[in-house]
């Protein structure tokens, strides 16, 4: 039993704590290595920090086909080809073993606190000063984040501080769940410890976690916990809220909130976000847009579009931390060829697209906004939002400037959208592909892949958590907020009268076409809507939708009503693109058509990607399940933390929703 309870826990150390560093373990042989002689030293402390960069700052750096940028993907902004079975209730099941109930990052720090701390408190670490504590303060950060992931998969869960004896009775005491408010004001706590302790400017450079990256990490993750707890309210998804599972366990029953009342806790997380947001915001100037395109050697560059395709960010001041890349090391990735070629198999959404304003700010459904239509993309794109207009592609556009050897995957022209190709790589599963991550230069599509770099911390995203905490916290928005939203909208050449885009919005179209116009199955109010908005077009493929989506409940509205996605007008003029040298059409439709490779006219003059055959199970579209806001906890969990494999017995509660049964899905 106690041997299975530390499979994630004790076995992970030889893996996980000592990989990145090495240039210090030739010292001596790795089997000769202890405790007391590794972490003596300022460089051994930075490269043990080293290994837990790859985990939890950036295992999503380049992640899938299109890097980074396919991230957003199973959500309203964007689709990829096979849908996600959390949208298909019943088919996201419990099972046996797995999942992220674990605990070896964790592990990874407190067994780096508990050798580094007593040391350091007695002054026996040789190094600098201060970077010596710059790197306690990353580990800080780093088990911070480690627990921000389990808060947004779990909710309660247990704060353990330092590494646990290989006994059964303190495993099992130590799996109890923690309130989830409490995990977040220990990730708080963990973060306000690493403020205290890094550096402005990170040894090294933005390669690593500086005081900025903590603070707006802080203002994230504070943003994240109070606006949870104030939409899920008297649900069971918080505590004390109705059928609250923690209530029926002796060690949660009769709990207290530290502040006194979710209210006050809610205040509390606001306040934190508006605090460490500003220390950011307030320092720290976005990237100019100057709004060319960059379609010829002679046209100015863009400093916004190149942000996200250069190899080298150390110029860029908005980003905060970054990962380089190094064709010579083979840290390569995927993201440019794609960003050029059907972005991976990921498309963009209808639903995204049509969110965007006009450049001058109303939404494209308002009187005289002078929306163009979308028969065509080069319609879609005309005078609107400059983020818009820049990321998204249209056919003939120059994607390659400057040619090179290396170059032999790129796509120099935009071609049409090749919606019928079931490639997974190359397909174009809503027509609409993105040009985010896009580096001018050949070389970065050659056969070895590309090594542009990845960002991790972005500035602007401390203005958006500042401006959507004010209007949470206080109902109005502040000359802060009222500041950050205006640079925003000017970086992205839409007029900055955010007022007059409030006063034109109805929130009935919003609600067609994105699920942040919900929270709790009620339509917001334009206000905050229109924050929510901002952050939706600025952010988009960044990897952050669905976080947002959940703390929001933006999801619920889908239990009664299934959300179709859909991609481009197909069933209007742009179908003619489709057509063969004899003029005949390549598109083939019906749902019980084998040979079927788009959606039917029938169902909807836009491409619905997930409708082309009757197989589907989201056919008749995406639908939701309370239970999805959060990840069920899988049985093994239960079983080795019980007494004669009872689960009644364990310490441990399943998530609302979901049954403590193997292969079963959420409880309607």
């Amino acid at each position: 039993m106690k041997k299975h309870i530390l499979k994630y826990i004790v076995s992970i150390f030889i893996i996980t704590t000592l990989i990145g560093c090495n240039d210090f373990l030739d010292k001596e042989p790795l089997s000769q290595i202890t405790p007391e002689v590794y972490l003596t030293e300022e460089s051994q402390l930075a490269a043990y920090a080293n290994g837990l960069y790859p985990d939890l700052i950036l295992s999503h750096s380049m992640s899938g086909n299109y890097g980074i940028f396919d991230m957003d993907k199973h959500t309203d902004n964007m689709a990829e080809r096979n849908y996600d079975n959390r949208y298909v209730p019943g088919q996201w099941k419990v099972e046996v073993n797995g999942g992220d109930w674990e605990f070896s990052k964790i592990f990874s720090c407190n067994y780096f606190f508990d050798k580094v701390m007593p040391k350091y408190e007695e002054g026996s670490i040789s190094g600098n000063p201060d970077n010596i504590k710059h790197y306690i303060g990353e580990m800080h950060f780093l088990r911070a984040l480690a627990y921000f992931d389990k808060l947004q998969k779990f909710g309660d869960y247990p704060i353990i501080t330092t590494v646990l004896p290989d006994e059964k009775a303190p495993l099992i005491e130590a799996s109890k769940r923690s309130p989830r408010n409490e995990v977040a004001r220990f990730i708080i706590s963990d973060l306000d410890n690493a403020i205290t302790l890094l550096l402005d400017d990170a040894p090294g450079g933005r390669n690593r976690i500086s005081k900025p990256s903590a603070q707006l990490f802080k203002s994230r993750a504070a943003l994240f916990e109070g606006t949870w707890l104030k939409y899920f309210k008297n649900t069971a998804f918080v505590p004390n809220g109705k059928d609250w599972p923690g209530a029926k366990k002796d060690y949660n029953s009769g709990y207290t909130f530290p502040s006194g009342s979710i209210d006050n806790e809610i205040d509390f997380f606001l306040t934190e976000a508006m605090s460490a947001a500003s220390a950011v915001a307030d320092k720290i100037e976005l990237v100019e847009n100057n709004g060319v395109l960059q379609q010829s050697v002679s046209d100015p560059v863009n400093p916004y579009h190149d942000m996200f395709g250069s190899e080298d960010l150390s110029g860029y001041d908005e980003v905060l931390l970054w990962r380089r890349y190094d064709k010579g090391l083979g840290l390569v990735h995927g993201a440019v060829q794609q960003a050029q070629l059907g972005n991976g198999d990921v498309g963009t959404t209808r639903g995204m697209v049509n969110s965007y304003l006009m450049a001058n700010g109303l939404p494209i459904y308002a009187p005289g906004a002078g929306y163009s239509g979308d028969d065509y993309i080069s319609d879609v794109r005309k005078n609107r939002d400059g983020r818009l207009w820049l990321f998204l592609k249209e056919p003939g556009q120059i994607n390659v400037l400057y040619e090179s050897s290396e170059g032999t995957h790129a796509t120099p022209i935009e071609i049409i959208p090749n919606i019928t190709n079931r490639n997974y790589a190359y397909s174009f599963p809503t027509g609409y592909v993105l040009r985010k991550g896009n580096n001018y230069d050949a070389k970065h599509c050659g056969s070895t892949a590309s090594y542009t770099a990845s960002i991790a911390f972005r500035a602007v995203e401390a203005y958006l958590n500042y401006m959507e905490a004010c209007y949470e916290k206080n109902g109005t928005i502040d000359g802060k907020a009222d500041g950050y939203w205006k640079k925003i909208r000017n970086r992205a050449k839409v007029d900055p009268d955010y007022t007059k885009t409030i006063a034109a919005t109805n929130m009935s179209e919003e609600a067609k076409y994105d699920w942040g116009a919900y929270s709790g199955n009620q339509l917001i109010n334009p206000t905050l809507y229109n924050i929510r908005r901002e952050r939706r077009s600025e952010l988009i493929a960044e990897g952050l939708r669905y976080m947002d989506l959940k703390r929001w409940r933006a999801m619920d509205q889908m239990i009664s009503t299934p959300y179709h996605i859909e991609g481009f007008k197909l069933w209007g003029p742009m179908k003619e693109w489709y057509n063969d040298k004899e003029g005949k059409t390549i598109l083939s439709y019906g749902l019980d058509n084998t040979a079927a490779n788009v959606s039917s006219p029938t169902l909807s003059e836009y491409l619905r990607p997930y409708e082309i055959s009757s197989k589907s199970l989201v056919v008749g579209g995406y639908k939701w399940a309370m239970a999805h806001y959060l990840s069920p906890i899988h049985i093994q969990h239960f079983l080795i933390t019980s007494q004669s494999n009872d689960v009644s017995t364990s310490p441990i509660y399943q998530n609302p929703g979901w049954p403590i049964e193997a292969n079963q899905g959420a409880i309607n």
